[in-house]
């Protein structure tokens, strides 16, 4: 059974179609990249899975997404649990103004946790599993925004992990980092699959060449090509693919 799944979806701003008939399967434990052009639809729908897009209001969707094979997008969808099933990491890092350790706590807090030994051992927790935890253990209270720009991306993904989700989505985590604060977000996705299952955009297709078992091409909002990711980068069945992954797309 897949972990996540989109059938014949099509989804409209207003007037606007944004996606057009997608459908394809995302199995647990792997990490899935979404490629494409600025514009082809992959952010939006990676934002199904956890519904941002229903801060739009001229949003209208047809077709179904399933979580753990449950529609989540049906009138009984409680969107507070999807989301705590489902956590997002975006493009640029967005820390609270509070400490290092409130920031990873935050969730656990508006969720109900009222337990501190619970709460600090999932804090600690979360910051080992996005190996930021050598950086900061010794000043829990520092200001996050003092943290450089590498290390506070490798915070939101600690908030995120602290709610315990098993689904984790990330809109190009790493293209306002420099190369090394990549690389170690890169080594990060790598480790975090053996217990999430990982969706990345990129525009990076040497990073979805390494980090991905599967990558999806999304062009004008139409899924044009899902496969295997060594496929996808050396024998894909669609020419508008070869000539995005080969730097030729026009």
């Amino acid at each position: 059974m897949s972990k996540l799944e989109a059938r014949d979806v099509n989804l409209f701003f207003g007037a606007h179609q944004a996606l057009k008939n997608i459908s394809l399967q995302m199995e647990k434990h792997t990490v899935t990249a979404l490629i494409g052009p600025s514009g082809c639809g992959k952010s939006t729908f990676l934002r199904l899975f956890n519904r941002m897009n229903d801060l739009h209001n001229d949003m209208r969707l047809s077709g179904t997404i399933l979580v753990d094979n449950k529609n989540i997008y049906q009138r009984s969808a409680d969107v507070d649990a999807l989301r705590k099933k489902v956590g997002m990491v975006f493009q640029k890092p967005n820390p609270f103004p509070k400490s290092i350790f409130e920031n990873v706590a935050y969730g656990l807090r508006i969720n109900g946790v009222r337990n501190k030994n619970y709460i600090e051992e999932r804090v600690t927790r979360s910051l080992q599993q996005a190996s930021l935890w050598d950086d900061v253990k010794d000043n829990l209270n520092r200001p996050a925004l003092q943290l450089s720009y590498g290390q506070q991306q490798r915070l939101c993904i600690a908030r995120a992990l602290a709610v315990e989700p098993s689904v984790l989505l990330m809109d190009e985590p790493t293209s306002a980092l420099d190369p090394a604060s990549a690389s170690t977000i890169e080594e990060l996705i790598y480790e975090l699959k053996i217990k999430y299952t990982i969706v990345v955009v990129t525009h990076n297709m040497q990073q979805a060449a390494r980090v991905s078992d599967r990558t999806a091409f999304f062009y004008l909002g139409e899924l044009v090509e899902y496969d295997e990711t060594k496929i996808i980068f050396t024998h894909p069945t669609h020419q508008r693919t070869q000539n995005y992954v080969t730097g030729r797309f026009g």
